[in-house]
């Protein structure tokens, strides 16, 4: 399963998004990174990265990336490798805490999430929904709704919208919009990036951009009407999505993040439920790991990541407010991808 956060167009991206961007490849591995930080420590961030066939390859690119680190003046580099290949039979946690690895202290990609094999029928595709789901994708279209897919930038402002109304409702951050408009500047012409959108009668009332690698579509940001919100029309928009990227070829379609485990309680709880509502297989990863180049840097970087946190929670305490949980089906969004 490809990766779009280590592609050649991911990196072609972050260069336009103003980041500096470092490559390596070898024998059996590669990697894209970014560098990162400022006043609490520079880094090199390879996300969903290096990748690599084996432990041996591994090692190689790791050694590739302290390299470069050191001559940037870094004082760590962040990993989140994807492939189990490379630490075999013991937990991705094991094998990285092993090598030295320190568990960061900020998660970035999602380590969990919910993947639907596209080789299988279109038939057994549609087992593996709920009874809801596969309902709506064959009636939507009674109701008047339609679904179209555009490579043309300028529509990007159609998600841009209802992910706004939808942050705003639900209480919770989101990618900026000079962020996604780049996005699709870069990668949606480049094929790399399409917006799908829900219509009623005619008239938008919702969105979702997908990212498109070689075999895997990601589901990364989605929004819908608040006003439609009876006709549930993001479940036949992910359908219709998973369809479509049966039909372009491509072999998998990551929904790109869910909670751990099925806790009610948890922060993603509602659109776990909602991303598991399509059948697949739940998928996890090592998370997101730090190696040090230079360990007094390193201490350095959490002392004064620590401090500021501390600080953080002071202020919050005094302005505290609760947030309602986004519950529903209404959005499925993925806020981090990428950085």
């Amino acid at each position: 399963m490809s990766n779009i956060l280590q592609s050649d167009i991911w990196a072609k991206f972050q260069e336009a998004n103003g980041h500096q961007v470092f490559r390596g490849q070898g024998e059996g591995w590669r990697y894209m990174a970014t560098l990162e930080g400022g006043s609490t420590g520079r880094y090199l961030y390879a996300p969903y990265g290096p990748e690599a066939d084996n432990e041996v390859a591994f090692d190689a690119a790791i050694a590739d990336m302290k390299h470069l680190a050191s001559d940037a003046n870094c004082w760590f580099i962040r990993v989140e490798p994807t492939n189990s290949a490379i630490w075999g039979e013991p937990s991705g946690q094991a094998f990285l805490a092993a090598k030295g690895f320190k568990l960061s202290p900020r998660q970035i990609q999602p380590a969990h999430t919910q993947v639907i094999d596209l080789t299988q029928s279109e038939e057994d595709i549609l087992k593996g929904m709920s009874a809801t789901n596969r309902n709506l994708h064959r009636n939507i279209h009674k109701k008047g709704v339609s679904f179209e897919k555009s490579q043309n930038p300028a529509d990007v402002d159609i998600l841009l919208g209802y992910l706004d109304q939808t942050a705003n409702r639900l209480g919770f951050n989101r990618q900026q919009d000079d962020y996604l408009r780049t996005v699709a500047e870069v990668l949606m012409p480049a094929g790399a990036a399409n917006l799908f959108i829900a219509k009623a009668d005619g008239e938008p009332i919702g969105a979702s951009l997908c990212y498109d690698s070689d075999d895997t579509r990601t589901y990364a940001h989605a929004a819908t009407s608040f006003e439609h919100r009876r006709l549930t029309v993001g479940n036949p928009l992910l359908s219709h999505i998973i369809f479509d990227a049966k039909e372009s070829g491509l072999s998998y379609m990551d929904l790109f993040g869910i909670a751990p485990t099925d806790d009610p309680d948890h922060e993603w709880a509602g659109f776990t439920k909602f991303k598991k509502s399509f059948g697949g297989t739940s998928v996890s990863f090592p998370g997101t790991w730090d190696l040090p180049v230079s360990t007094n840097g390193y201490r350095a970087y959490k002392g004064i990541r620590s401090a500021r946190e501390l600080a953080g929670k002071g202020k919050s305490l005094a302005t505290e407010r609760v947030l309602p949980k986004a519950k529903g089906t209404l959005a499925a969004l993925g806020t981090k991808l990428g950085k």
